[in-house]
């Protein structure tokens, strides 16, 4: 097991450690010499690290690929306020060399316990053609699978093993309470949206070594995929309504919610409005939880610049924490007066 994980940084800053990693990412660039330097994103299960290797660099470069797994010693310390490598020398490993569970993080609830809330609520719909589609899905062993391993994102929110099914699952929790609140909202409607809105996630993204992009999912992206992942269930469900098969197209289609966040359409009905920003809160406050996590070690409340919500951030449990009062003096030296100092005639002068 790796004796060094990258949540660990702020007790090793300006030390030498040598420790695996998965390679995210991998890029070679000029230095202004012209000669090359590598550029890396390393992680393992909790988080992700820049690294610069400077020197040595045609021996190095084509020794691993991305999404190879690396053993490197490196000097850790910060720029620009952020944990950085320097790397002074490095090896592939193979797979055999390494314990998979390092390098993946994933979510310390139950799955199984997950999968058995969602199928709770998808019982509770009233509407037979909802149901019978949800649990068609759920029905389908290669889908189930998948849905219970993905993560619901690359880096933002969710980015772990497990991670689509939690955060489907809170949304759930959180589409039901809301629609006590506003009645008018057709749950079951709600609900399937929720259930379907990241799905094709299962095909955008891998993450048998690290989270990145399939082909297809960076050619096509998840609602396009799960469009085609709907009609595909729905040829073997005969006398679907036609309506209800456009409205949940929207729910997908618009669930970003803004042009520029890539929703070809804007919400246009309560129950697409709803899911969006249930869907936003629900993402925005998991990116909260793991920024406040990643950053544990910090003694301040305030956090580091989180590059997704484009802020800093202010750990209120923190913030609110009475410090300890000052320790008290000992009676017999808090009884005892100062004493005054002896003056002599040359001080004075």
């Amino acid at each position: 097991m790796k004796d060094f994980f990258i949540r660990d940084c702020t007790q090793h800053e300006n030390k030498i450690i040598t420790s695996s990693f998965v390679v995210v990412s991998k890029q070679v660039k000029p230095k202004k010499t012209g000669e090359p330097y590598l550029a890396l994103t390393l992680g393992d299960r909790s988080g992700q690290i820049e690294a610069k290797m400077w020197d040595n660099v045609e021996d190095a470069m084509g020794a691993f690929e991305q999404d190879d797994f690396i053993k490197a010693k490196a000097l850790l310390n910060k720029y620009k306020n952020r944990f950085q490598l320097t790397i002074h020398k490095l090896r592939r490993l193979g797979d055999t060399e390494i314990d998979f569970a390092d390098y993946l993080p994933a979510t310390t609830k139950d799955i199984g316990e997950l999968w058995q809330t969602l199928a709770g609520f998808v019982a509770t719909f009233q509407d037979p053609h909802l149901k019978g589609l949800v649990e068609a899905f759920m029905a389908d062993p290669e889908i189930a699978e998948a849905y219970r391993t993905a993560p619901a994102a690359k880096t933002l929110h969710h980015a772990y093993i497990g991670g689509l099914l939690d955060h489907v699952v809170s949304l759930f929790r959180s589409c039901d309470l809301m629609c006590r609140n506003y009645p008018q909202i057709n749950r079951d409607l709600l609900l399937t949206g929720a259930f379907l809105h990241d799905i094709g996630k299962i095909h955008e993204l891998t993450y048998n070594r690290s989270f990145s992009y399939s082909t297809r999912g960076q050619l096509l992206g998840h609602m396009i995929i799960e469009l085609e992942m709907l009609q595909a269930k729905l040829v073997n469900l005969p006398g679907f309504p036609d309506e209800l098969k456009t409205l949940i197209e929207h729910l997908i289609i618009s669930h970003h919610g803004e042009y520029e966040f890539g929703s070809p359409k804007l919400p246009m009905f309560p129950e697409a409005l709803m899911l969006h920003y249930l869907d936003d809160l629900d993402s925005k406050m998991e990116s909260m939880r793991a920024h406040f996590e990643r950053e544990v070690g910090l003694e301040g409340p305030w956090s580091s610049y989180n590059t997704s919500l484009g802020r800093p951030l202010l750990n209120t449990r923190k913030f609110l924490e009475k410090k300890p009062p000052p320790t008290p003096q000992a009676e017999d030296e808090a009884d005892v007066p100062p004493e005054t100092p002896v003056v002599s005639p040359s001080d004075k002068h």
